[in-house]
């Protein structure tokens, strides 16, 4: 059995058309050509496709029931087509992309979302990690991206683009005795456990850590649910906080602002080349910083 795409076109042209002429003439083809290939294809799939019947050919049951899969072939021969032009032309075979835990729940997903619009047939895959862990991942070529918090120090090997604002505050559970306290001291905090997302790295020691006794965890959910179990009190993002149904009470410190903010970046290694999608990115984040700005 050699079929091919333009046997298919045919057969899925005189199905929609309702004869071989009426194809033909849709197709730029002689008749002759068309009730041929027809033919051809019923040799090859040993069915009958059409009665010669009257003066036009009627489909069969057999040719109703292949009429949708060979739509379908047809667009996933075309997609096939057009990824193995644009992988030629420089696009990755997959975008890999980490998203730090403690941003998991912000608006992200618009610029995947316009990558799938750009380049449907791209393997996108995203992961979740801490922020050390992402920047590892980064660097040693696990993944092309990652969207991170700002870093103290920049190295030397990366590129970024601001891309939005998140603040961290202080969170307690609310029937935890600390939490009873209009205002908390640094030294209240630095007596009770902190639950804290960090690296699995256990010698990288974590950030913002205030507390002598901690416990670590890689994913802000689970941070949430010993929070929660009043193992601890934690930093957690305030736009997560908002949106959410929980049991946590945002605490206010006596000695200074409770509420750090940081901006969120897209973060990329100069060291690795870039493919057509991770040039579409960082282009369309470009744009959307320029329009945010000229908004405000």
């Amino acid at each position: 059995m050699n079929i091919n795409q333009e046997q298919l076109i045919i057969f899925k042209t005189v199905i929609e058309t309702g004869s071989f002429s009426a194809a033909a003439r849709r197709l730029g083809k002689v008749p002759s050509a068309v009730s041929m290939s027809i033919s051809n294809l019923e040799l090859d799939l040993n069915l009958i496709l059409f009665e010669r019947v009257g003066r036009e050919p009627k489909p069969t049951v057999q040719a109703q029931q292949l009429y949708e899969k060979t739509n379908h072939l047809l667009v996933e021969i075309n997609q096939w087509k057009q990824h193995a032009h644009a992988l030629s032309e420089g696009l990755e075979s997959s975008l890999d992309i980490v998203v730090v835990s403690e941003l998991l729940h912000t608006h992200w997903i618009n610029y995947i979302q316009a990558i799938e619009k750009e380049f449907p047939t791209l393997q996108i895959n995203i992961f979740s990690a801490p922020q050390e862990d992402a920047m590892k991942m980064l660097m040693n070529g696990s993944v092309q991206f990652a969207l991170m918090f700002e870093r103290e120090m920049l190295d030397h090997r990366e590129s970024f683009i601001e891309l939005l604002q998140e603040s961290l505050v202080p969170v307690l559970s609310q029937s935890h005795p600390l939490a009873q306290k209009p205002k908390v001291s640094t030294e209240d905090l630095r007596q009770e456990r902190q639950i804290i997302v960090t690296s699995r790295d256990r010698n990288i020691k974590p950030e913002l850590l205030f507390s002598d006794d901690y416990w670590r965890t890689d994913h802000y959910h689970l941070a949430i649910s010993l929070i929660e179990k009043e193992l601890g009190w934690g930093l957690l993002p305030m736009e997560f906080l908002q949106n959410t149904v929980h049991q946590l009470k945002i605490l206010d410190i006596q000695e200074f602002t409770a509420k750090f903010d940081y901006f969120v970046d897209l973060v990329w290694s100069k060291e690795k080349a870039l493919g057509l999608a991770s040039q579409f990115l960082i282009r369309y984040a470009k744009e959307q910083r320029h329009t945010k700005s000229c908004a405000s």
